[in-house]
C-alpha cells in the first residue's frame, strides 16, 4: 500500500490511537506500515484534529472501544488470533476498554474501484453484524426487509471488507492452594568434562499454581519413566500431591491429543491412580494454558543454570535442589507479591493430598501378540494365557517381581512370577483339557475315570498297575482311551473275563473286545446221562471174565 493515505485511512489511524491502541495494533488491523501510522499521527498532532460527522462510515467511533458491553467476559479464541478469515483485521488483546469479542466496527471504507451494490445498505448491515449474525442471515435479511436484489456474494465481500474485531484480553485464572500444579520440559546446559563430549541435559520443572513453588531436576531423555520419576520426586520433595497436573502434549505421557478426550500412556494412569491425582493435558498449540510454567521453566534456565558448568548430571541435579531453595523459595513472586517458599508452608503444604505408604511401582507395558503355544514373550522369558487368547494382541505389563497381561478392554486375564530369560511360566488353568494328557494328570486321576467305567474296569486296572508296574501306567492311559470307541458295558465286561483270566495285557482285552467281550459259562457235571456207563458197569469190566460171553450185554 502507497504511504499516502486516503483521508477516511487516515481519520481510522487517529480514531483507533485515541481508543488507546499502539502503533504495531493499528498497522496490524489496517494493513498498512507501521512506519505510515507513525508519520501520519505525527501529522496529526501537527494540526487540529478534523471532526467528522458522528456516525460517517469508515471511522470507528471511539465510545465503542471505550464502553465494552456490560458483563462482557470470554477466553480469547486461538483460531481467531492465529488465523483470521481474509480481510478481516484483528487487534491484539490485553487493552484497556476493549469491547467484547466479536464486537463490530465499521473499517475504512474504500474508494478504488467501483463501489459495492451493498454500499446503500451498509448501516443495515453494520447494526445485524453487531447482533453477531452471520452474512448469510444478513442476507436473507436483505431480501425480506428491504428491496436488495443482489446476489448472496456481494454480502459476503462487503462484510470482510468492513468488519473489524477486537478481542478479549486474556483471563487469568487462580488456583486453589493444593489445586493444581503445572509441568514442563525445557533444554538445561551441556553436561560433561570440558575437554570430553558432552552432552544436553533436559529440565523438567514443576510448579504449583498457588504459591508458585518449584521443583526442577534435569534429565537426558524425556521419557515416560524419566517424566513419571520426576514427578515422584517433586511430589515427595514438597511432602503432598496436588489434585490436578496440568501439562503439555508431550509423548512420554500422552499417547492421543485430544482436548476434549485424550488418551494417556496406561503407564501414567496407574501412577495417577497410585499418588490420586489427574493429569490434564493443555489443547494443543495453546502454551497460555499453562502460562505460570512458560515463564517458571524460563525462570530455572536464565536464573538457576546460565554461566553454570556440570560434569554430570548427579551435580546439575543437586545444584538445582540448592537454587530452589535459596533463590527460587525466597524471592517475592512479582505476580502474587509475596515471598514463594512463606505461602507454600504457611498456605499451601497442609492442603496437599497426603503421600501413599509406598512409591509408585514401575513396570513396563508393551502389546504383545500370543503366539500358537499359547504364550506370549516378555523380556525373552514366556508366559501362558488362557487358549482363547491365540493368535490375538494382548497387552504385556511387567515389574521386577510379576508378569500381567491385560486384554483389549485391559482385564487382567493371566498373572505370572517373572522368569529368567529363556524360561516358561505356564499355568494349568491355560492348558486346553484336550491337550492335557493322563501321563501329566497322574495315575490316581486316571484310576478314578476307570472307576466311572465300572468295577470290573477299575479291578483289571489296580491288578494290572500292580503287575506290570510304571509301564502300567501307559496301559492304563491307553485303556481309558477304548472309551472313545466302545461302550463302557463291552469294556466292563472285556476286564471282567481278563481279570478271571488274569491277563493284563492291553491287546488281550482290545481281543475281547472285538470278540464281543462275550463270558463263556461252565458245563453243569452230569451224574446220571443215556450216553455215559455207571460205574458199577466200570467194575464189571475191571473183574474181566476169560469168555468173552460172559461180558454184559450193552443197554
Amino acid at each position: 500500500m502507497s504511504n499516502h493515505l486516503k483521508v477516511a485511512m487516515i481519520q481510522a489511524v487517529t480514531k483507533l490511537k485515541d481508543g488507546g491502541l499502539s502503533n504495531r495494533q493499528i498497522a496490524h488491523a489496517l494493513g498498512i506500515d507501521r512506519g505510515t501510522v507513525a508519520r501520519h499521527l505525527a501529522a496529526a498532532n501537527s494540526k487540529p484534529a478534523s471532526n467528522p460527522p458522528p456516525g460517517s462510515a469508515g471511522v470507528l467511533d471511539s465510545n465503542t472501544a471505550n464502553n465494552p458491553p456490560a458483563g462482557s467476559e470470554g477466553v480469547r479464541d486461538s483460531n481467531t488470533a492465529s488465523n483470521p478469515p481474509p480481510g478481516l483485521g484483528v487487534v491484539n488483546g490485553g487493552l484497556p476498554g476493549a469491547p467484547a469479542d466479536g464486537a463490530i466496527a465499521a473499517a475504512p471504507r474504500r474508494r478504488s474501484g467501483p463501489a459495492s451494490e451493498c454500499e446503500p445498505y451498509r448501516q443495515f448491515i453494520l447494526e445485524k453484524l453487531a447482533l453477531g449474525l452471520t452474512a448469510q442471515r444478513i442476507y436473507q435479511d436483505l431480501v425480506g426487509d428491504t428491496d436488495f436484489t443482489h446476489s448472496y456474494d456481494s454480502v459476503k465481500r462487503f462484510v470482510r471488507q468492513v468488519v473489524v474485531t477486537i478481542a478479549l484480553p486474556f483471563r487469568r485464572m487462580e488456583c486453589a492452594p493444593g489445586a493444581e500444579a503445572q509441568v514442563d520440559f525445557g533444554s538445561g546446559t551441556m553436561i560433561g568434562p570440558p575437554q570430553g563430549q558432552r552432552r544436553r541435559s533436559h529440565v523438567l520443572r514443576i510448579v504449583l499454581s498457588h504459591s508458585r513453588k518449584g521443583y526442577s531436576e534435569s534429565v537426558f531423555r524425556q521419557t515416560t519413566d524419566d517424566f513419571l520419576r520426576c514427578l515422584e520426586n517433586a511430589f515427595w520433595s514438597w511432602g503432598g500431591v496436588p489434585r490436578i497436573l496440568v501439562i503439555d502434549n508431550l509423548r512420554a505421557a500422552v499417547t492421543q491429543a485430544d482436548w476434549y478426550d485424550p488418551t494417556l500412556n496406561p503407564v501414567v494412569e496407574a501412577f495417577c491412580a497410585h499418588y490420586g491425582t489427574v493429569i490434564l493435558p493443555t489443547k494443543p498449540y495453546t502454551p497460555r494454558h499453562k502460562g505460570k510454567i512458560e515463564r517458571g521453566i524460563g525462570y530455572a534456565k536464565d536464573n538457576g543454570l546460565a554461566g553454570h558448568a556440570f560434569v554430570d548430571l548427579a551435580g546439575q541435579n543437586l545444584h538445582l535442589r540448592e537454587w530452589e531453595a535459596t533463590v527460587a523459595d525466597r524471592r517475592i513472586h512479582g505476580t502474587t507479591r509475596q515471598q514463594v517458599g512463606k505461602v507454600f508452608m504457611e498456605v499451601e503444604r497442609a492442603v496437599l493430598l497426603p503421600l501413599p505408604a509406598e512409591r509408585f511401582p514401575y513396570f513396563h507395558e508393551s502389546q504383545r501378540q500370543v503366539h500358537r503355544d499359547g504364550h506370549v514373550e516378555v523380556a525373552k522369558a514366556y508366559y501362558s494365557v488362557p487358549p482363547e487368547y491365540v493368535g490375538r494382541a494382548v497387552w504385556a505389563r511387567w515389574d521386577a517381581h510379576t508378569v500381567r497381561v491385560f486384554n483389549h478392554r485391559h482385564e487382567q486375564i493371566a498373572l505370572h512370577a517373572r522368569q529368567e530369560p529363556g524360561r516358561f511360566g505356564t499355568q494349568a488353568s491355560h492348558i486346553p483339557s484336550a491337550k492335557t494328557s493322563g501321563m501329566e494328570r497322574g495315575k490316581d486321576w486316571m484310576l478314578q475315570r476307570a472307576a466311572v467305567l465300572g468295577a470290573h474296569t477299575h479291578a483289571w486296572a489296580q491288578a494290572m498297575l500292580q503287575a506290570r508296574g510304571i509301564p502300567g501306567i501307559r496301559v492304563l492311559q491307553g485303556l481309558l482311551s477304548l472309551a472313545s470307541r466302545h461302550a463302557a458295558a463291552a469294556i466292563e465286561a472285556a476286564c471282567q473275563i481278563a481279570v478271571s483270566r488274569q491277563v493284563y495285557r492291553l491287546r488281550d482285552v482290545r481281543a475281547l473286545l472285538e470278540h464281543g467281550g462275550v463270558v463263556q459259562e461252565p458245563l453243569p457235571l452230569l451224574e446220571d446221562h443215556p450216553l455215559i456207563r455207571t460205574l458199577g458197569e466200570y467194575d464189571a469190566l475191571a473183574a474181566f471174565p476169560e469168555s468173552p460171553s460172559a461180558l454184559p450185554e450193552a443197554p
